[in-house]
């Protein structure tokens, strides 16, 4: 990390709990967003700020007159225009170090499992209940932790889930209201304060994950009346069964970690006594790798038999998350040595 970089860092540096150390990981971090709207807006501008290496965002929508009493990063000057490029635009200028994909398309069923491959985290800030379910079913097949949101007048609600073992979406709310029962923003309204306040909770959470701080909002329901100034945090019980068979999402226990210069010199000396397992998708690890076995993580609890059960076993992701994920599952049902690749692919291929 450059000198400019850490200067523009410095202040969230300085913090003994994040450090350096947080900085580089965020850098590393690659988080999509869902909704480039009321939630979005705070969640992108504060993410952007903060150092994310890389943000994707997904939203078909235009900027309309009536979006921006509560969507600040947008201006009458956009009124009209797609809004996941003029985010994205705006998002560059606030800070040229982070990169920003743009999904112009509505998320559907065809096309979610392609996007959210890239990315090791997903934050929620969709308006409808058709979104809301088919990102948290996703998350769950592909062993993504997910960020929720949501906002109604004068309320607001905050969640992680599918994180460290820890419930989904569908453990809060398992299937969808009937229609003609859903209110939404455009019917009741919002004051423009609420999505700030939320969308800023969400990113501090994002980046707690990322970061490995404090404790989340897994297995926990946080709601704000900002009328009333009152705040609640209600438990939520896990019912489900994951269909990645409980594969834990980050560090739910320490896992030892080897630098690539370490695994180059072991594969070396002695290749027959160790073994990289990529967890990454087909398409991530037919783009680039190291070598050794591809096991996407959602993959991983149907397909355990395939590793070598001998062998000193070196985990590797993009950025470190997935891996972590797939470490703490694998610390329960490998009899080998296991580590993970200290900063994931990011640092061997930048």
């Amino acid at each position: 990390m450059e000198s400019l970089e850490i200067n523009r860092y410095s202040r969230q540096i300085m913090l003994p709990e994040f450090g350096l150390e947080g900085q580089e990981r965020l850098k590393k971090a690659k988080i999509l967003v869902i909704g480039a709207g009321g939630l979005g807006c705070p969640i992108l501008q504060y993410l952007t700020a903060s150092g994310v290496g890389q943000l994707g965002i997904v939203d078909n929508d235009h900027v309309a007159l009536s979006n921006l009493h509560r969507q600040i990063l947008y201006n009458p000057n956009d009124i009209g225009k797609a809004k996941a490029p003029t985010a994205a635009k705006k998002l560059t200028e606030l800070n040229p170090y982070v990169k920003t994909k743009v999904y112009d398309i509505r998320l559907d069923n065809e096309n979610a499992k392609e996007i959210f491959e890239d990315y090791d985290l997903v934050i929620d800030g969709s308006d409808n209940f058709f979104t809301r379910y088919l990102v948290n079913d996703t998350c769950v097949e592909m062993g993504i932790p997910l960020i929720f949101g949501s906002i109604l007048k004068f309320e607001g609600q905050v969640s992680v889930f599918n994180y460290q073992d820890g419930p989904q979406y569908r453990d809060l709310f398992p299937e969808p209201p009937p229609s003609d029962e859903v209110p939404n923003c455009s019917e009741i309204g919002v004051i423009g304060i609420l999505p700030g306040l939320i969308g800023m909770y969400m990113a501090n959470e994002a980046i707690k994950v990322i970061c490995g701080l404090g404790e989340t909002l897994s297995g926990k329901l946080m709601v704000i009346n900002t009328l009333t100034n009152q705040s609640s945090i209600f438990n939520i019980q896990k019912r489900s069964q994951k269909k990645n068979n409980n594969i834990a999402t980050n560090k739910a226990i320490d896992i030892p970690e080897m630098d690539y210069p370490t695994l180059q010199s072991e594969l070396n000396s002695d290749p027959d006594s160790i073994c990289v397992l990529d967890v990454r998708e087909a398409s991530e690890y037919n783009s680039h790798n190291i070598g050794g076995i591809n096991i996407p993580l959602s993959e991983l609890s149907s397909r355990i038999q395939e590793l070598p059960q001998e062998k000193k076993l070196v985990i590797c992701c993009q950025s470190g998350i997935r891996s972590k994920s797939a470490a703490t599952y694998l610390s329960k049902h490998y009899s080998g040595e296991i580590f993970n690749l200290t900063g994931g692919l990011v640092t061997v291929f930048e």
